[in-house]
C-alpha cells in the first residue's frame, strides 16, 4: 500500500510503502541507504523475506530521494523524517511491536533520531522519541567512510536507549570490525552483533564462499525476526 508521510510544514510529505501481513509479529520501519531509495532491490528482497516470516514493514523515502536530489538532506531533516515515519507506523499498527532501522545511512539516521529528545522530553523526560519502538536494526551500520577508520559516528549510540541489532559483513569497507566490536561491547547487553562471513557492505558474497546472495538474505531475515522476538518480549510496549 502506497501512503504519504507528513514530515512537517518545512519539509512536506514523502511517499512510503506499508505492508502488514495477517496477524503480524512485528512492524519494521525501514529506512533506505544514501544512494538508493525505498524500492532498491536490497530493500525489496529484505521486505519480501520479512513478510514471509510474519513481519510487516514501512519503507519510506527521505525528502532528497523523493525530489531526486543529488545529495542527502541535512541530518535534522533526515531524523525528522525517521520520527514521522515511526509515529505513523505506531498509529497504523497499534499494539504490534514496533522496530526501526535501515540500510547503511538509514540505520544511522534512525539511531541518531533515537538518541535525540524533543519538546519537554529534551529537559529530562524519558519518553521514547521513536513512538515506543522496541529496538533498532542496522543492515550494515556505516561506522566510518571507506578507508577512514573511526568510531566518531558511534558516539550518539550511548544515548539511544534501545536494544540494537547490528548485521555486518566481514568485507564491509564502512565498518572495520576491529572497531565495531568494542563499540558493541561498550554498549553492553542491549546490543547484538551478527557477522556475515564474506559479505560486503551490500551483503554480496563471492562465489568462492560457496554461498549465494539469497542465502545471505535468508540469514539476515532469520536473525532479524528471531532477535525481534527476544527484544520485543524483553521490552514492553510504551
Amino acid at each position: 500500500m502506497t501512503i504519504q508521510i507528513d514530515v512537517g510544514p518545512r519539509v512536506g510529505s514523502v511517499s512510503a510503502l506499508l505492508e502488514i501481513p495477517t496477524d503480524p509479529k512485528a512492524l519494521f520501519v525501514f529506512a533506505h541507504g544514501a544512494g538508493a531509495g525505498m524500492r532498491h532491490a536490497f530493500m525489496e528482497a529484505v521486505v519480501q523475506r520479512l513478510r514471509e516470516r510474519g513481519v510487516g514493514t514501512l519503507r519510506y523515502q527521505f525528502p532528497y530521494m523523493e525530489k531526486r536530489a543529488g545529495r542527502p538532506d541535512p541530518p535534522g531533516v533526515l531524523t525528522a523524517t525517521v520520527r514521522a515515519a515511526c509515529r505513523l507506523a505506531a498509529e497504523r499498527a497499534s499494539g504490534v511491536p514496533l522496530f526501526a532501522g535501515g540500510k547503511s545511512m538509514g540505520g544511522r539516521m534512525t539511531s541518531l533520531a533515537a538518541s535525540e529528545r524533543e519538546g519537554p522530553e529534551a529537559n529530562g523526560g524519558s519518553a521514547d522519541p521513536l513512538a515506543g519502538a522496541r529496538g533498532l536494526v542496522f543492515f550494515g551500520f556505516p561506522l566510518h567512510p571507506a578507508g577512514r577508520p573511526s568510531i566518531d559516528r558511534a558516539a550518539h549510540l550511548d544515548t539511544a536507549d534501545l536494544p540494537m541489532l547490528f548485521l555486518q559483513g566481514t568485507r564491509d569497507a564502512l565498518a572495520d570490525l576491529a572497531l565495531l566490536r568494542p563499540v558493541c561491547e561498550r554498549l553492553g547487553r542491549r546490543t547484538a552483533l551478527h557477522i556475515v562471513d564474506g559479505a560486503d557492505h551490500s551483503f554480496h558474497v563471492k562465489k568462492s564462499t560457496g554461498r549465494t546472495d539469497d542465502d545471505v538474505l535468508n540469514e539476515l531475515a532469520d536473525v532479524t525476526v528471531e532477535w525481534m522476538g527476544r527484544a520485543g518480549a524483553a521490552r514492553p510496549s510504551v
